[in-house]
């Protein structure tokens, strides 16, 4: 592959990136493309850090044939995912620690809001104080 094909790519792949960053009204800094590559696809996942409390959490996942498919298909996700999900509101802490956190999760029911919140963690790392389903503004 030559030089200027090579530059072409990742200028779209980081263009994706912030397009999705900003349908996400976040920065691109809190956001992680976690991209997984096989012989005939690559699956991405997204994860995003609090500004607040620094916690990292799932977002989505998508796969495409390659990254500039798996970031586009995301794209379209969060394009469309603030009309068809439902928010919650976590209230969490950290076992041993005294601060409780609150984060919030767009998903498709509450045992969906919980995989995202343990999506990586231990469920016995962290203490849930509530789970609140979001009214629709």
């Amino acid at each position: 592959m030559n030089k200027p094909m090579i530059t072409k790519t990742k200028d779209r792949l980081k263009g994706l990136q912030n397009k999705i960053a900003k349908s996400l009204s976040m920065n691109i800094n809190q956001l992680v493309f976690d991209f997984h590559e096989y012989p005939n696809y690559v699956d991405l996942d997204i994860f995003t850090i609090n500004a607040v409390h620094k916690q990292q959490f799932f977002f989505h996942s998508t796969e495409g044939r390659d990254k500039i498919e798996a970031l586009e298909l995301m794209l379209k996700y969060t394009n469309n995912q603030l009309v068809i999900k439902d928010s919650f509101t976590i209230q969490w802490k950290i076992k041993g620690a005294t601060e409780i956190h609150q984060s919030h999760f767009r998903a498709v029911n509450i045992m969906d809001a919980l995989d995202k919140f343990y999506f990586g963690r231990s469920i016995n790392s962290i203490t849930i104080y509530s789970i609140v389903l979001n009214p629709i503004a």
